[in-house]
């Protein structure tokens, strides 16, 4: 119950905009989606929609793949994030044709998917099956999105790459190399940070110049490994692999020097057998001339936010308390907030729908404590301020909000509102069961 007093702020109005809490990067892939092409394979984009007011407005979407069943797209989409809203997103996958807009009628639809941002946040790497219309399965389509946070002082480096005399793969034509770079996690996985444009029959190309934060490149971690590699694009989707080479953000900014902008030799020469020895990738077996890196690097700054732990596994233990003083009114009269409507729930059921449906998404188990006080409660009928609504003092927990929404609605009959309002017990016994939870390690 929110309370207010004589020279306190007032509260903000209910029609103001949230404050943002964090943004949020969410990469995705996809992976045995379906052919709908005759001759080649499916040409996918991925459309993300965020629902607004009840109606799905679209938010970005991401390049389109040329004949790739399993893409791995390099769009990274940013959105805001709100801890307090359930905020729900559609991933809606489409077979472009390229002669109008992505989502029009004349692409396919190759399945979508629906989630909250919290849930994504919370579980860190979502992956679901995507579905067609009316519920169908997409055959064994699946979608995965991964999230990360953006801190405003994580800081990025603009890197700008170049390469000479490339191997020539083509027959008739020069290479059309691109680059990818990705990021080495902890369980050995690869994450695509950046995929360059295409630089068409040019074996000395000069990609743009990109910029990317530092979370993105390399988990703020300076010694976290790296994969650079090149190929020369293919429209049916068989890129050649040219070269590749390893290193880390702090071997670039030796390289580079501290606080300096130039270019530098980096890596080992791309094609060469040290990354390629039971690769046949190459018509001539003579190394290739090195990449030549260019690197701009701007100061550093970790701040450890809510998201932070929230992503590092942190996990929200809810306990609801429920007052019962009599203050609230009679249950059977219409004005009370305890009114029991068999028509529509009230206030407290409103309350607790609302807040649950938020919290529900960080907490694991999904096993709520629900505690009541301020009533008078069988067999004595004795005021007590600390009670389970289950009425099962050896376990208060329930089955989700859900389990929460049942046990109060069979609670509110049995007892007698009664008071005063005295939440301490309650108070303490949460602080009691937080207390026994700390871990001697850190929060990862």
């Amino acid at each position: 119950r929110a309370t207010a007093t004589m020279g306190e702020a007032p509260e903000p109005s209910p029609q103001a905009p949230l404050a943002v809490l964090s943004k949020v990067e969410l990469r995705v892939s996809c992976k045995h989606l379906l052919d709908r092409d005759t001759l080649n394979k499916s040409d996918p984009c991925v459309l993300l929609l965020m629902q607004s007011q009840g109606q799905w407005m679209e938010v970005d979407r991401s390049e389109v793949i040329k004949s790739n069943l399993n893409p791995v797209f390099a769009k990274i989409f940013t959105v805001d994030y709100y801890f307090e809203e359930v905020q729900k997103l559609r991933f809606e996958v489409y077979d472009s044709h390229g002669h109008a807009g992505v989502g029009t009628h004349d692409d396919d639809f190759l399945g979508g998917m629906e989630c909250t941002v919290g849930q994504i946040v919370a579980q860190k790497r979502v992956t679901k099956p995507l579905f067609l219309k009316y519920g169908k399965f997409a055959g064994k389509s699946t979608i995965t999105v991964i999230s990360e946070e953006i801190s405003g002082n994580n800081g990025y480096v603009e890197l700008a790459f170049r390469a000479k005399k490339l191997d020539d793969k083509d027959l008739f034509s020069k290479s059309d190399p691109f680059l990818e770079i990705y990021r080495i996690d902890d369980d050995r996985s690869e994450q695509l940070v950046y995929r360059t444009e295409v630089v068409k029959n040019n074996l000395s190309p000069i990609w743009e110049p990109f910029k990317v934060s530092l979370n993105s490149l390399c988990s703020c971690e300076e010694k976290r490994k790296l994969r650079c590699v090149v190929w020369d694009y293919d429209s049916r989707g068989k890129h050649d692999f040219i070269g590749e080479f390893f290193t880390t953000f702090e071997e670039m900014q030796k390289a580079m020097g501290e606080n300096k902008v130039g270019t530098r030799t980096w890596g080992q020469p791309v094609g060469s057998p040290l990354h390629a020895a039971n690769r046949s990738y190459s018509r001539r077996h003579l190394p290739a001339p090195p990449l030549v890196l260019g690197l701009s690097l701007w100061k550093i700054h970790r701040v450890y936010s809510f998201l932070d732990y929230i992503m590092g596994g942190c996990q929200i233990h809810f306990t609801v308390a429920i007052d019962f003083t009599a203050s609230n009114g009679d249950p059977r009269n219409s004005c009370s907030l305890h009114y029991i409507n068999p028509y529509q729930p009230n206030e407290y059921l409103k309350a607790l729908v609302a807040v649950g449906e938020i919290c529900q998404d960080y907490d694991s188990d999904k096993k709520f404590s629900a505690l009541g006080f301020g009533a008078r409660i069988a067999p004595k009928y004795e005021v007590s301020h600390d009670f389970a609504i289950n009425f099962n003092p050896d376990n208060d927990e329930c089955e989700g909000i859900q389990g929460v929404v049942e046990s109060y609605q069979s609670c509110l009959p049995k007892i007698q509102l009664y008071g005063p309002t005295n939440v301490a017990p309650i108070i303490s016994k949460v602080a009691r069961v937080a207390a026994d939870e700390e871990r001697p390690k850190e929060a990862s």
